[in-house]
């Protein structure tokens, strides 16, 4: 039973490991978003206007990758939809339509994923802030390992995803449940007599149930009960990002520092 157990860790460990990826993706988004907001809402229009593109681009990410994982492409080709695993036809899902680049052409056909084509956007405003004296050589760096880590990430979640547990280890376990279930009950009939009907199912049962959580557990990103919450999530995050980035706007046309001074309609600390 010892593969059993194997089974149900390993699987375990894939659950475990790609929320913790998702983790790591979400906070790079999080810690990008407060660099280039927080570095960039004293410039001209045009350069605020570019600034929340890429803030936009940060949250499309979170889809892309989510959408990626679920083997759910072709938002950056017919906008507002997404190629369906099963079918092959295209499906509404306009919750990100509206954050792709304008103009911006899908490469998934020729194997580039959308999430790594964003990437790229990223990385030319990086480029772009830093010509412009926005981000210092060191802030820069940072982002860029930042955008590199994210990369990382994103390739491990999709290593999880597209490597299954090996198929002869699947069938061999099955096999010698299959095998221990029916020699047990000779073990037991001597000793145990007709009670040895209930304890065999109890165990039967127990096994096979392990086999079946590690089962559940082997693909996290998928959309069943037991899998990572991840359109709970990424709705999260983009509330909290959509948040920050209206702050931000009003920053800027007020000529204040962000999370300070009156908002619209609600009363300052002092009740005035």
């Amino acid at each position: 039973m010892n593969g059993n157990v194997f089974r149900n860790q390993t699987s375990y460990n894939r659950f475990w490991d790609g929320r913790n990826y998702l983790t790591v993706v979400i906070t790079t988004v999080r810690n990008l978003t407060r660099c280039f907001l927080a570095n960039s809402y004293r410039y001209s229009l045009a350069d605020r206007a570019d600034t929340d593109r890429i803030i936009r681009i940060l949250i499309a990410i979170l889809y892309a990758t989510k959408n990626h994982l679920r083997a759910e492409w072709g938002a950056e080709i017919i906008p507002g939809t997404a190629v369906s695993p099963s079918t092959g036809n295209p499906t509404l899902t306009p919750e990100y339509s509206d954050l792709l680049p304008k103009g911006l052409y899908g490469c998934d056909d020729r194997g580039l994923g959308l999430v790594l084509q964003l990437t790229f956007f990223v990385e030319q405003y990086i480029k772009r802030g830093t010509d412009k004296g926005w981000f210092n050589a060191p802030q820069a760096s940072q982002m860029h390992v930042q955008l590199n880590t994210m990369t990382d990430a994103y390739g491990r979640m999709e290593t999880i995803r597209l490597t299954p547990i090996p198929i002869a280890h699947l069938i061999h376990q099955k096999q010698v449940l299959a095998l221990f279930g029916c020699v047990l009950p000779f073990a037991l009939v001597d000793k145990m007599n007709y009670w040895a009907i209930p304890v065999v199912s109890l165990v039967m049962f127990t096994l096979y149930g392990i086999d079946g959580i590690g089962s559940q557990l082997e693909d996290p990103f998928g959309y069943d009960r037991n899998d990572i919450k991840m359109d709970y999530i990424v709705e999260d995050i983009r509330s909290e990002i959509c948040v920050m980035l209206e702050e931000w706007k009003r920053a800027a046309e007020q000529g204040n520092d962000m999370f300070v001074g009156r908002r619209l309609g609600l009363p300052t600390p002092n009740g005035r």
